[in-house]
């Protein structure tokens, strides 16, 4: 079958052990790789009685059937486990060139049990696996590291940690290809507590396409697709992911102090065109991608890839901090020391208001862009305060008394976008099954881009058709796994008939969503059994009782109780948030439903 290499690799640290075992081929169809096939795989392996650092915990690297095809952003790869921070499933997935080569090895799923005695890396050549000694790396960061280990884009790809997962840092990344970087959630800190510093993939093998007149079209298709979009074939290239700041700071709906205001002052300062016009070197891109919204960018300190838009937001707005130098060069550090952005600056953020509220004794405010860089290097290294701060902003806020500080829906901090200005992203928020992100669904397409059509973002009746339906195309476009920006510019038909080219089974765009659909629906299962229930799909209180008084959200709160109703009904969930077994029963899940209710 084509697709697929129809092998998972098994490796134990504890006894530095290895083994070849064949995919289970009808899971395969039934979860497509990814996103889906980790979540399927973790359901069987990591139960509620699994503490996520301890070595019973496992790491599952997936990758998809497109996966090193050549068709366009078919480089992705996920990393699944249960997270550090939040306790629920979670997936994290990366782009650049690790995924790529590491189908070309041979294996379709890597798994990593146990915990080694000594640090170790491990190195995968093809199908040889071998165990090194890490003690000399250990404590380095991830740019010393990757060039050690002799990264090569096209040949020799590394993924590793930082000192941030060494010291168990529940918001440390996974950082792969030097700066990208597997990174909510908290999968750095797994991968510290098994003392695994790195995974080095070289692979020879092709990914075999079953109808190469149809994939050759679909290329063709595609490529002109995306050359038709203003937004990926202009907006992304020339300005980046941050080119969102203007935008979103102009209809009231960017997160500033902690979610405090929904408009920044200083947002022009830390837009996109601002970072094109002073400090953009050139333009990159992921394997096989002609996108290229990677911004290679220079201060007088540093350069190197970013800052993406969410990172110059959340040191940037989320903190008060207008400097766009300070913040590319925080960014950068965060890269080094393997920390996620979103969370260390969010977490920051927190910080601040609880340091000007009296409620914490530091010199942290809004503003202090000088603070940003020590800050980072005390969470990834545990010194001072930043020991409480490396373990994300709920825990901090909760320690200090103040919970509601915490901007962050289970534990896992929000993104960049103020929920009281777009109420289908507040739904999303609270109802993501890894946490407060905006990658299970993104709404700003429909409430502020117009794709593929424009929708009043006020809306609040009929709000849950949407984000269900974006929900479950974006659990399915992460177990193909290719780039959501493709989506932007490519109708998810085009991703089903590409599939359906390259495996050589048929698969309807309704079947490829309803992939989607299962996968959603097995996260829930999982976070159920884990001991989530309805309570816990809400948002900070701030969201729902504090409204702007001035700007374009003006007056607004999210209305998330009627949403919520609404969308477990559109679900087919019961009152309490758990998938019917008549749901189950048509996804094809009805046996998983008795391990979560005996």
């Amino acid at each position: 079958m084509n697709g697929w290499n129809g092998k998972i690799l098994e490796i134990d640290l504890t006894t530095q052990t290895h083994k070849e075992v064949p995919l289970d081929m009808e899971m395969a169809k039934q979860f497509l790789g990814g996103r889906g096939l980790g979540a399927r795989l973790l359901w069987d392996l990591v139960g509620p009685e699994v503490d996520p650092l301890a070595p019973e915990n496992v790491l599952i690297f997936t990758n998809g059937p497109l996966t090193a095809t050549g068709y366009q952003t078919s480089n992705r790869f996920s990393v699944t486990t249960k997270s550090p921070l939040t306790g629920t499933v979670l997936d994290a997935n990366s782009g650049g060139y690790w995924g790529m080569q590491f189908k070309k090895t041979g294996y379709d799923v890597l798994i990593v049990r146990g915990k080694s005695a000594k640090p170790v890396w491990i190195e995968i050549k093809d199908s040889l696996v071998a165990f090194h000694d890490a003690s000399d790396l250990w404590g380095m960061r991830v740019y010393a590291v990757t060039e050690k280990l002799g990264q090569n884009n096209n040949k020799r790809n590394v993924l590793c940690i930082g000192p941030a997962g060494e010291n168990l840092s529940r918001i440390a990344a996974i950082m792969n290809d030097r700066e990208r970087a597997a990174a909510r959630g908290g999968p750095g800190a797994v991968m510290g507590s098994k003392n695994l510093k790195a995974i080095v993939v070289e692979g020879t093998e092709r990914t075999e396409v079953s109808n190469k007149e149809q994939y050759k079209f679909m290329l063709y298709e595609t490529k002109k697709l995306l050359a038709a979009s203003p937004l990926t074939s202009q907006a992304l290239p020339e300005f980046g992911t941050v080119v969102l700041m203007n935008i979103m700071n102009n209809i009231g709906a960017l997160a500033t102090r902690n979610h405090q205001q929904t408009q920044f002052e200083g947002a022009e300062s830390i837009s996109g065109e601002e970072l094109t016009e002073k400090y953009l070197v050139k333009n990159a891109a992921c394997w096989a991608c002609p996108i290229g919204c990677t911004r290679i960018s220079k201060t007088e300190k540093v350069e190197g890839e970013g800052p993406e838009f969410e990172s110059t937001w959340a040191f940037g707005a989320q903190c008060g901090v207008d400097d766009l130098p300070a913040i590319i060069e925080v960014n950068s550090l965060c890269n080094d020391l393997g920390l996620d952005t979103i969370s260390a600056g969010s977490t920051i953020a927190c910080a601040m208001e609880l340091s000007e509220k009296g409620y914490l004794d530091s010199d942290l405010r809004f503003g202090r862009a000088d603070l940003l860089a020590r800050c980072v290097e005390d969470m990834a290294y545990r010194r001072d305060l930043g020991a409480e701060l490396a373990d994300g902003s709920l825990r901090l806020a909760t320690k200090y008394g103040h919970p509601e500080l915490s901007m962050s829906t289970k534990s896992m901090e929000m993104p960049a976008y103020d929920p009281r200005g777009l109420q289908g992203q507040g739904l999303l928020y609270a109802t993501s099954n890894r946490g407060g992100c905006h990658m299970r669904g993104n709404m700003i397409g429909l409430e502020v881009l117009g794709l593929p059509k424009l929708i009043d973002r006020f809306q609040v009746q009929g709000k849950s058709s949407f984000v269900i339906l974006n929900q479950n195309s974006n659990a399915a476009i992460d177990s193909l796994v290719v780039c959501k920006f493709t989506n932007m510019g490519v109708a998810d038909e085009y991703f089903a008939r590409v599939l359906s080219a390259v495996t050589g089974i048929n698969y309807p765009t309704t079947d490829l969503i309803k992939t989607g659909e299962r996968v959603w629906n097995l996260e829930r299962l999982y976070n159920n059994r884990e001991g989530f229930t309805r309570k816990d799909d809400s948002l900070p209180p701030r969201l729902l009782t504090e409204a702007p008084t001035d700007g374009p959200s003006k007056g607004w709160v999210s209305q998330l109780e009627p949403m919520l109703k609404e969308y477990y009904r559109s679900r087919g969930w019961d009152d309490n948030g758990v998938p019917t077994p008549k749901k189950l029963a048509d996804l094809g899940l009805a046996e998983l439903l008795e391990q979560v209710t005996r």
